[in-house]
């Protein structure tokens, strides 16, 4: 019982969390308000005594968000971006487990060289879903953006393995150099293989066996893609590979297969819905679980401080501080030092001005805040060495972590708005809104061929009264695809009339469509159709709605 009530108040803090954000008067991130409630919900009385179980965690939560990322994400601008994500994933990940584990280790001498290690692997991985709700919407730049959510899927595996290695050798006091290379390159490429098997096999077995017709139901195959990531994950773990990567490897598998463009629309719509909700619980149980464990950690660190001797809570306020500079200092460095390279490879193309400057880089060191990963791999730390003596400094690691997550948060939500100020966007954008102006007209084209192919088909037997009211038919179809051409048309007089025409024409439809929602529950308020009659009508309107409004929105950005 105590289970059930648990879950249920955690889901209502989620739900919470989106309300509150949109009541309040000034912008407050997401992540943050879910953080607060977590919080809030510590005290007596709503304390929903969560054990933190890392293992459980990183199973639960973990694969099918970087699932969903590696479904998303755009894989031609990830290709395009490979070799500044692999840098950022693995370089800087590197240079990060080793430049500040010895740091850490000077800056706390309690803290020994392995567990100073392990907790500066567990602060390598940044997370982009935190990233994404600070910044908003469109306000980074997209290159920066692609950059960043490629770097946070793969730094996630290379941190974690990082803090193997660092775990094992804080319990054996044995490393080896060439043994950890190897083992990473086997962990890494062995989940990547299983990720990409599994993904594929769904997709073959999916085309094969799930291919659902228009009336059938689309939940069995829905359910199906919901076990891929664990499933994904489990078996790369089994084998002591990389589950992480194994999610992400299987995410982007389905889009490369295109699954979902080989399903039908029920499917579609059901599968992009029931994703969009589990992103938005799942992303919201893990800040609100953050917000949970921060209230014990930080009144265990009093307690600790106050055992110790006046200042020293000041103290570890200062090695949190020092850590987050030594972390933006190196970031910093090595993102300065991968756009130094980068323009001298542009100028010796004969491209100037080809890389952004040093604001650029700020941006992009400020949005390396860190988050849930973090919190999970600091608290995966073991709490006993082989001989059942405690593990030193684990509890100030823990803390430190936990800091530098906070600390990092806030610096981006103060940070980034006054570094994005004035950054003009519209440039950056307009490659996209080229290529998609391109994609309509071609879309268009091909639908107007395939309107007029069918045509030519189906009238050839047709009587003479048939055939006219085929081609009226075909008329009208293909007169909306002309109409969107001409308001895609580049002549301003032209586009301008048919844009006018096209945005009356929606805001009639979208009022006509209203209309029959509200016919349609008059009737049902009658009793003159029963439920499911209404269901089936009103879901029609819903999705031509939907659909209508979507095109409203696109046409206005």
């Amino acid at each position: 019982m105590e289970i059930v009530f648990t879950v249920l108040l955690l889901l209502l803090a989620v739900a919470l969390s989106g309300a509150i954000v949109r009541l309040l008067p000034v912008n407050v991130p997401l992540p943050l308000m879910q953080i607060g409630i977590g919080a809030v919900l510590t005290f007596p009385g709503l304390n929903p005594h969560v054990t933190f179980d890392p293992d459980l965690f990183m199973l639960l939560f973990v694969p099918p968000l970087l699932f969903v990322d590696g479904w998303r994400i755009p894989k031609r601008e990830f290709y395009m971006q490979r070799r500044a994500i692999l840098m950022l994933a693995l370089g800087l990940v590197l240079i990060t487990v080793v430049a500040l584990g010895y740091f850490v280790h000077l800056l706390v001498p309690h803290i020994p060289l392995a567990v100073a290690f392990a907790l500066a692997a567990v602060l390598s991985p940044t997370d982009a879903v935190a990233l994404s709700a600070i910044a908003g919407k469109d306000r980074l730049p997209p290159n920066l953006m692609h950059i960043l959510e490629g770097e946070a899927l793969m730094n996630d595996a290379s941190g974690l393995v990082a803090l193997k290695f660092a775990v094992a050798a804080a319990l054996t006091g044995v490393f080896s150099l060439r043994a950890a290379t190897f083992s990473f390159v086997v962990i890494a490429a062995g989940g990547l293989a299983f990720g990409a098997a599994l993904g594929w096999l769904f997709s073959l077995l999916s085309s094969r066996f799930l291919n659902l017709g228009d009336g059938d139901d689309p939940a069995p195959a829905v359910v199906m893609t919901l076990l891929l990531p664990f499933a994904s994950y489990l078996l790369a773990e089994h084998f002591e590979c990389s589950g992480i990567l194994a999610a992400v490897a299987a995410g982007m598998t389905m889009n490369y297969r295109s699954v979902a463009h080989l399903n039908p629309v029920a499917w579609r719509v059901r599968a992009a819905s029931t994703w969009t909700m589990i992103e938005f619980v799942f992303n919201g149980m893990v800040f609100t679980l953050l917000g949970l464990q921060f209230p014990g950690i930080l009144g265990k660190a009093l307690v600790d401080a106050h055992r110790a001797g006046d200042g020293q809570f000041a103290v570890l306020l200062g090695y949190v501080a020092a850590v987050l500079l030594a972390l933006y200092a190196m970031r910093f460095s090595w993102v300065w030092l991968l756009r130094w390279f980068a323009s001298r490879g542009a100028a010796r193309q004969g491209v100037a001005n080809a890389v952004p400057g040093l604001r650029m880089v700020a941006i992009t060191t400020v949005a390396g805040v860190r988050g849930a990963i973090t919190l999970a791999g600091v608290l995966a730390l073991p709490v006993a060495l082989a001989d059942g003596s405690p593990l030193p400094g684990r509890d100030t690691a823990i803390f430190i972590a936990s800091g530098v997550i906070l600390t990092s948060l806030l610096v981006a939500i103060v940070g980034l708005p006054l570094l994005l100020r004035d950054t003009r966007l519209r440039a950056a954008h307009a490659p996209h809104a080229a290529e998609e102006r391109r994609a309509r007209v071609s879309a268009a084209q091909a639908a107007i061929r395939a309107v007029d192919a069918l045509h030519e088909k189906t009238s050839g037997d047709l009587d003479e009264s048939s055939a006219a009211y085929a081609a009226d038919v075909t008329a009208r179809v293909m007169d909306l695809y002309r109409r969107r051409l001409a308001a895609l048309d580049d002549d301003d007089d032209l586009g301008g009339h048919a844009r006018r025409a096209e945005a009356l024409e929606l805001k009639m439809r979208l009022a006509a469509m209203r209309a029959e929602r509200a016919a349609l529950l008059s009737l049902r308020r009658a009793q003159k159709i029963n439920d499911e009659t209404m269901n089936k009508l009103m879901r029609e309107v819903d999705l031509a709605e939907t659909a209508l409004a979507m095109r409203g929105r696109n046409r206005n950005t």
